[in-house]
């Protein structure tokens, strides 16, 4: 879309930064993944029990598992990045 907005081909050969420098448009996975870890702070330092973070910490243990990979969760993301302790460290909102 940027492109269009530019009339640029990509037979152009001009980087995606480059183009999102003169559109000044944000990249929508880095703010979903911004949005994603500010909520995943927020949840971590919540007090009492609500269900958003029963929900997060949940663990299903239903019978046998499935054959082959483990489906993604959300928090799994967050963990392989942050570590194991990360809800340790969102305790400190500055870190």
């Amino acid at each position: 879309m940027e492109r269009k907005m530019l009339n640029i081909k990509l037979k152009d050969r001009i980087p995606t930064k480059e183009i999102r420098k003169k559109t000044q448009m944000i990249n929508v996975v880095q703010y979903i993944q911004r949005q994603k870890w500010r909520w995943a702070g927020h949840i971590a330092r919540d007090k009492d029990n609500r269900w958003t973070k029963r929900c997060t910490e949940w663990q299903p243990r239903s019978g046998r598992r499935d054959r082959g990979r483990p489906e993604a969760r959300w928090m799994d993301d967050i963990r392989r990045a942050a570590g194991p302790q990360w809800q340790r460290n969102a305790q400190d909102r500055m870190k």
